[in-house]
């Protein structure tokens, strides 16, 4: 495949979507053709799927199940949008993937980061993203954004400091593959930050 494919991770409120729009702007004005899309989410059947795991009419939902949701989700867009994307030479962003299932399910809900890491490749016939942003805020900040909250965001403080620790140390065992900022600094610093990894890492792909 001759295209980039580029993640966003982080925990809630860490302004994704700000920066996601400020890359592919930037991207676009070089010329290069790019597929913005999300997790869950990117299809039909995904959204659907969406619907289900964020709703708070399921609360309680069971860890496994929560789990294959995510994974049968993220293989239906693999299939359908990132792969086709890629294979035609696009750069495709894309709002979360395999690592939120490892933080939020395999670290959070306890899991095992490799077996729900080894379902979503399996799931997506090991589709892996050239480069993972994640963007670092701290759960309190992060979540004190919101007036109203998904099935997820609604969960104790301490699931989701336990999300936040998780993409830190999956950054970590893999840095040349994952770029941390810290999503409380000035938003043209962290676009200028991101912009400059992705340039040179589309250059040495």
């Amino acid at each position: 495949m001759s295209g980039f494919f580029i993640v966003f991770e982080g925990g809630e409120g860490a302004g994704k979507s700000t920066q996601e729009a400020r890359l592919a702007a930037a991207l676009e004005e070089r010329g290069l053709t790019v597929v913005r899309t999300r997790e869950p989410g990117g299809t039909p059947a995904a959204e659907e799927i969406r619907r289900i795991v964020l709703s708070p009419e399921n609360a309680g939902l069971d860890a496994r199940a929560e789990a294959l949701l995510f994974a049968a989700a993220r293989g239906e867009h693999a299939a359908r949008v990132i792969r086709p994307a890629l294979e035609r030479g696009d750069v495709v962003i894309c709002d979360r993937y395999l690592d939120s299932s490892v933080a939020y399910q395999g670290y959070a809900r306890g899991l095992g980061p490799k077996r729900v890491r080894d379902l979503s490749l399996w799931a997506t016939g090991d589709l892996l993203p050239d480069l993972t942003i994640v963007l670092d805020i701290d759960p309190t900040q992060g979540l004190a954004r919101f007036e109203q909250r998904d099935r997820l965001e609604a969960e104790p403080l301490e699931y989701h400091q336990q999300v936040r620790a998780a993409f830190l140390t999956l950054a970590e065992e893999d840095p040349d593959r994952y770029l941390v900022l810290d999503a409380r600094a000035d938003v043209d610093s962290i676009a200028a930050g991101i912009l400059d990894r992705v340039v040179a890492g589309m250059g040495a792909a």
